[in-house]
C-alpha cells in the first residue's frame, strides 16, 4: 500500500508560480508517479508524470515550458513546480503513483486527496 498527501496548493494571481508538493509513505517504490488535474464539469486530465528509476518527465503541452516535475527520492516526496499560472490552471490537483504504462492518459493505482490550486485574473 501507498500513501500520497499533496500539500502547496493554494489563490495566486496569474502570472505567479505555486509549488506542490507530494509526500508519498508505506511501500513507496513505484515505477511512476505523476500529476494529474481536474477542473469543475471538466474530466481529469494527466499534467506530468515521471518514471522514478530515471527521472524521465512527460508534460501535458498545455503546461510545457511552465511546469517542473521533480522527485526527491531521499525525501519521498514528488514537487511540481508551477510557474507564470494562467485562470485555465485552476483545478484540483492530484497526485498518482504506480501505472503499467505511466503515460499522462494511464491508469494509475494509487491517489491522493487532492489540493486545490486557483489562479485568479
Amino acid at each position: 500500500q501507498v500513501q500520497l498527501v499533496e500539500s502547496g496548493g493554494g489563490s495566486v494571481q496569474a502570472g505567479g508560480s505555486l509549488r506542490l508538493s507530494c509526500a508519498a509513505s508505506g511501500d513507496i517504490y513505484r515505477n511512476c508517479m505523476g500529476w494529474f488535474r481536474q477542473a469543475p464539469e471538466k474530466e481529469r486530465e494527466g499534467v506530468a508524470v515521471m518514471i522514478t528509476r530515471a527521472l524521465t518527465p512527460t508534460y501535458a503541452d498545455s503546461v510545457k515550458d511552465r511546469f517542473t516535475i521533480s522527485l526527491d527520492s531521499a525525501k519521498n516526496t514528488l514537487y511540481l513546480e508551477m510557474n507564470v499560472l494562467k485562470p485555465e490552471d485552476t483545478a484540483m490537483y492530484y497526485c498518482a503513483a504506480d501505472s503499467l504504462q505511466c503515460g499522462l492518459n494511464s491508469k494509475y493505482s494509487y491517489w491522493g486527496q487532492g489540493t486545490q490550486v486557483t489562479v485568479y485574473s
